[in-house]
């Protein structure tokens, strides 16, 4: 079957649950996932959603899963074993838990008051969620704007804020940059979370903080804005630690 043909069918549940009405178009196609931009259906309250599908696992190519996969726990022995041999169900399992982590990850950072989509709905392979932008075009990758000047400095701080916030929430985004910071109207929103870690039992997880710090301060330095992204990430490291956020 073809994997435009398969992506298409795992959003018919989203039509069956009469959370939207029509397909739209691609919003971006990548090596993890392709987004659609969806009609609404009125009872959701909004005109567009964004439906993001995975590709099945044989076409997805996260690299060095072990690294973000530390400290998760599969309960079921069965599953856990076939993982564990990479096996068919093996691999279900694992394409699954990607998926089921965005979702839970967003509904909790997105009652906390970050800057991610709302999340609406999953299924499958498919998650529902907040489109931003408006019906002539979806909101930009922060790598594709310039931005004024006199926005970056506050999008800087507003983007710390939001990782202090993800970690009091004992997160870590684990593969923040600017090619997953959408920009709309002055704002941001965050997107991409299925790598995320459990900051209390991932032992990659200050690692991974201090590399998300420091693609955001080297982003905006190209703007003049003068950070330490090492001390940057101490700093909340050790706020963190002694339960401070």
């Amino acid at each position: 079957m073809p994997k435009e043909e398969m992506a298409l069918r795992s959003l018919n549940s989203f039509c069956d649950e009469g959370l939207i009405t029509e397909v739209l178009g691609i919003v971006k196609s990548g090596k993890e996932a392709t987004v659609y931009c969806c009609r609404a259906a009125p009872s959701s309250g909004a005109e567009l959603l964004a439906a993001k599908v995975y590709r099945p696992r044989r076409f997805r190519t996260f690299k060095d899963d072990a690294v973000y996969q530390d400290g998760r726990v599969i309960l079921d022995a069965r599953f856990r074993r076939a993982v564990r041999r990479k096996t068919r169900t093996g691999r279900g399992v694992q394409s699954g838990l990607w998926v089921s982590s965005e979702f839970e990850t967003l509904t909790l950072l997105w009652e906390a008051g970050a800057d991610v989509p709302k999340p609406i709905a999953r299924s499958g392979s498919a998650i529902l969620m907040e489109y931003v932008g408006d019906g002539e075009s979806a909101a930009p990758m922060l790598n594709r704007v310039c931005l004024p000047w006199s926005e970056a400095r506050p999008l800087f701080d507003l983007l710390l804020r939001n990782v202090e916030l993800w970690l009091a929430c004992n997160l870590v985004h684990a593969d923040l940059s600017p090619f997953n910071i959408l920009y709309w109207k002055g704002g941001i929103k965050v997107i991409d979370f299925p790598q995320a870690v459990d900051a209390r039992f991932n032992r990659n997880a200050f690692a991974l903080l201090r590399r998300d710090v420091d693609n955001v301060c080297r982003h905006f330095a190209k703007y003049g804005v003068r950070a330490d992204p090492s001390r940057l990430a101490g700093d909340l490291w050790n706020s963190y630690l002694r339960a401070e956020l």
